[in-house]
């Protein structure tokens, strides 16, 4: 019986890429590992989430938020953008990337525990008992807890989407775990933090170990493998910087409490989107390998089905988010408008993540620069103004301003591209 519904699951698929010009099988196999992963990872997060709702007082949580998006910024020093370098180099049998990638951004992760320890100091110096020691810890675990994360993009490369699935899932499991028993015991922000590094720093070194020690990456290298990846970390300090801001802007203008209001408010869509992001490593190999004329056909075709979609959901979320937050987050009922609102991101990220992906997996560097420093420019320009003037309202629509933007322009930089690959073309020898 089983194997006759896996028959005609396949031979719905093959039916249904008449419709969607895609490889649907490829989804479905690469796509349910992803989704099954995606899905006991975010409910792994809310639990925790509903822990620190019920467990932690506002005030507490507001400033374990705080710490945590100061620490988010001091990962720009680890060479984010590896990860992306990594997945390709590895996808064409050049694994030494996975040493390479843990070595760079172990070193440079250095950088960042420096400026943690100089950041600590600078606090202690004017009299602010509560950020010193958290930054004191962070700078301990920094380095090896975002280098060792390099297994990821190596499984990723290699498509063992379900090795990487069980691997971050029982990460997830794990690291959720160890917070909520510590919330039964504790209520101080310091051992919070400190259990939060320790965890997470044991469990991605201990992944690390062990992929290294059960594939065994071959040495081979792509000698662009390290300047790609630096390319892409250079747009991560930009992204980076920009991403946690907003939580930022929110705690100087507002304090603890609103930051943790404004933390509730984001976190069921940002993990909403995490899960809809899934697909975007399937399509990076699929598009690295198809010509650019050939993704252009598909382009707004593909952009007006997700936009599609997109308004499906966000409609849906808007619905269910009131009896969400009675339900898992009762002490913030505030939360539910600013994550209603928030949720329009959605609609307009999902409709860009065709074009989105075109970038990385052709190499377009210079477009992704030009797209990447524009749109996160007018982001924290929009965070900036916008927040001054109507707080977590203002902030919400600097968000959503931005995620229209980076579609428009992205779409209007890959027709660049392809002007130029036409002109490209035809230019006489």
């Amino acid at each position: 019986m089983f194997n006759a519904l896996k028959i005609k699951i396949r031979r719905l698929l093959i039916w249904s890429q008449k419709y969607t010009q895609t490889d649907m099988i490829y989804l479905a196999k690469g796509g349910s590992w992803l989704t099954l992963g995606q899905i006991i990872s975010t409910a792994a997060f809310f639990l925790l989430a509903v822990a620190f709702a019920n467990l932690l007082d506002p005030v507490t949580y507001g400033n374990y938020r705080y710490i945590l998006s100061l620490v988010g910024v001091l990962g720009i020093f680890t060479l984010t953008g590896m990860r992306t370098a990594i997945i390709q180099a590895v996808a064409r049998g050049l694994e030494g990337s996975f040493y390479t990638g843990f070595k760079t951004k172990l070193k440079w992760g250095l950088l960042g525990s420096l400026v943690a320890i100089g950041g600590a100091i600078y606090y202690w110096i004017k009299g602010n008992s509560l950020l010193p020691i958290p930054l004191f810890i962070s700078a301990i675990f920094l380095p090896l807890m975002l280098a060792s994360q390099v297994y990821g993009g190596f499984l990723v490369g290699k498509k063992l989407f379900d090795i990487q699935v069980k691997y971050n899932t029982l990460s997830q499991i794990v690291s959720a775990g160890t917070l909520i028993g510590a919330l039964f015991l504790t209520k101080n922000l310091f051992w919070l933090i400190t259990i939060y590094f320790v965890s997470r720093t044991f469990l991605n070194y201990f992944f690390y170990f062990l992929t290294k020690s059960k594939f065994k990456p071959n040495k081979k290298e792509d000698p662009q493998t390290l300047s790609y990846g630096k390319h892409m970390s250079l747009l991560g300090v930009l992204i980076t910087g920009a991403l946690y801001l907003d939580r930022i802007l929110v705690f100087h203008y507002l304090g603890a409490v609103p930051l943790a209001i404004y933390h509730f408010a984001i976190t069921p869509v940002e993990q909403l989107w995490s899960f809809l992001k899934n697909f975007q490593p399937l399509a990076l190999f699929k598009l690295t390998i198809r010509s650019k004329e050939e993704i252009n056909k598909n382009l707004y075709k593909r952009t007006f089905q997700l936009l599609f979609i997109g308004g499906i959901i966000v409609l849906a979320y808007v619905l269910i988010a009131p009896f969400l937050y009675r339900i898992l987050f009762p002490k913030y009922l505030e939360s539910i408008f600013f994550s209603q609102l928030f949720s329009l991101t959605i609609l307009f990220k999902l409709a860009g993540l065709f074009v989105g992906t075109i970038f990385p997996s052709h190499k377009l560097i210079k477009s992704q620069y030009i797209g990447v420093i524009s749109s996160h420019l007018f982001l924290i320009i929009s965070l900036l103004v916008l927040g001054a003037l109507w707080g977590i309202i203002g902030i919400m629509t600097a968000k959503i301003l931005f995620s229209f933007f980076a579609l428009i322009i992205d779409i209007i930089l890959w027709q660049r591209e392809i002007k130029k690959a036409r002109i490209k073309k035809i230019k006489p020898i």
